[in-house]
């Protein structure tokens, strides 16, 4: 696979997890200082709950798209503390999407350049 359709693959499947398969309660849900979290008793899961399984989705992305299991769990790490961050308001919303596609052209120049046998 050529690099260009691979980068374009990585940033297409961050699209389609930071746009379309994170429902808008999975977007308040993952910010701790959200006042959806406020009431006392709530029902609704904590925020971590949400954040992880956000983080998840996109690293299960990363690991289906270059079949590489660490790259998928990279993913998941920096993806949650990227957006840990956001939420804390201690980055931008810019800068939170220029580290995840910062991300995504680093797993495609690793996958290109170091471990081509493992390309799709």
């Amino acid at each position: 696979m050529p690099l260009i359709e691979l980068i374009f693959l990585l940033i297409f499947g961050h699209a389609v997890a930071d746009f379309v398969l994170q429902p808008e309660a999975m977007g308040y849900g993952k910010n701790r200082n959200d006042k959806i979290h406020d009431k006392e008793h709530s029902l609704f899961p904590v925020w971590w709950y949400w954040l992880s399984a956000h983080a998840t989705v996109h690293g299960g992305i990363v690991y289906l798209l270059t079949g590489n299991l660490i790259l998928g769990l990279i993913e998941t790490v920096v993806h949650w503390i990227t957006d840990f961050a956001k939420c804390e308001c201690w980055i931008s919303a810019h800068q939170d999407q220029a580290i995840h596609i910062g991300c995504k052209l680093a797993y495609a120049l690793i996958i290109y350049f170091f471990l081509p046998s493992s390309l799709p």
